[in-house]
């Protein structure tokens, strides 16, 4: 059983040592060369990467890679890992790939119907135009794919595994949809964002399919490694404004940023929840300069130092919100004058959405602090 990996990848990283592992340039066509082998020779569509994303990479592979038994896809930053989280060795996978079809990431659980957290990011009408050209196209689909649009789940990531074969037969069903569906559909006053429409949609009908052949899957958990280049840019663009005591700048940058990259807070983007607690900073000091006419801003400027600030004071939140104040919780309330009752507040409205409690909490938070 001879298995390949390929790590698709727009950007310069280091490859894992385990050669197989094989770095692979999406969207090659229109960018600078990394040095890697692209998505840009043969039957390809790599100047669509735009709208495609990984996808560009994957459909090369289906129309000109025949090399192994079994190949997968999975991203510069995130690789399927094992049980110990290090990724998998190709003997883990041959041991895996002789029980099961499928290899891909845990089944996410979203809290509202997938086409409600579709449409909160993207346009529903490309979601429904996917269904209509399922029900004429592959009619077999189209019941399994309403049902599941009405339910919270959905695999994430285009990141799989699995036999050449199948891999095959997956890419011939899912390329005939996305073609057909970009045939009817109008990007104009897309941003960069809803523009990789294609990308958004081959996660979801991944789980159409998965599902519809009842396949014998088993589910990894990813492994992230680094964070993204637009995440640290930002970080460091926040870290001047803060600098300069400028919170209207971060502000404006941040959502500037966001409207660009509406990905930006979700967990593969924010891996630190450095971005989260940023947001929370450029708030604090609205309402602390409106209401005190002074802001946390006047005492702590340093990037580093207002992250970790922010990050005790949230510990501290939680803590009284689980009833399990520490001493320690109670002496950095107690004596840290930089932390005031609107800073508590909006920690607390952070973590606790019941009003009732927020105000019980609130009272006992501000106690430690008059």
């Amino acid at each position: 059983m001879s298995i390949k990996i390929f790590v698709m990848t727009h950007k310069p990283f280091t490859p894992p040592q385990d050669p197989m592992y094989a770095p692979f340039h999406v969207g090659r066509a229109n960018a600078a060369d990394l040095g890697f082998p692209g998505d840009d020779t043969g039957d390809s569509i790599s100047s669509l990467n735009a709208y495609f994303c990984e996808l560009t990479g994957m459909y090369w592979l289906w129309k000109n890679y025949q090399d192994s038994d079994y190949i997968g896809v999975c991203h510069y930053r995130r690789y399927l890992i094992n049980q110990k989280g290090s990724v998998f060795t190709e003997e883990q996978l041959s041991q895996l790939l002789s029980q099961y079809d499928f290899i891909t990431t845990k089944l996410l659980t979203l809290p509202c119907p997938y086409q409600q957290g579709f449409s909160e990011h993207h346009h529903i009408k490309d979601l429904m135009t996917t269904g209509n050209v399922l029900k004429d196209r592959h009619p077999n689909y189209y019941d399994t794919f309403q049902r599941l649009i009405q339910g919270p789940n959905t695999y994430f990531g285009n990141i799989l595994i699995t036999s050449k074969k199948n891999y095959d037969a997956y890419c011939a069903w899912l390329f005939d949809i996305l073609f057909e569906v970009q045939k009817h559909t109008d990007f104009t006053g897309y941003n960069s964002y809803q523009k990789r429409l294609f990308g958004f949609l081959s996660e979801f009908l991944q789980t159409v399919w998965i599902q519809y052949h009842q396949l014998n899957t088993y589910e990894c958990k990813v492994g992230m490694v680094g964070e993204k280049y637009e995440t640290k840019q930002l970080r460091e663009a926040l870290a001047l404004f803060f600098e300069k005591k400028d919170y209207e700048g971060a502000k404006n940058c941040f959502l500037n940023s966001y409207q660009k990259r509406p990905d930006l807070l979700m967990e593969a983007s924010d891996v630190t929840g450095e971005l989260h607690l940023c947001m929370q900073i450029i708030s604090t000091c609205s309402y602390e300069d409106e209401l005190y006419h002074r802001c946390i801003l006047d005492s702590i400027r340093d990037y580093d130092s207002l992250i970790t600030h922010f990050h005790r004071l949230n510990a501290a939140v939680t803590h009284f919100l689980a009833d399990a104040p520490l001493k320690e919780d109670i002496l950095f309330l107690k004596q840290n004058p930089d932390i005031t009752p609107v800073s508590v507040e909006i920690s607390v409205q952070m973590f606790c959405k019941e009003k009732s409690l927020q105000k019980e909490l609130i009272k006992k938070l501000s106690a430690c602090i008059t």
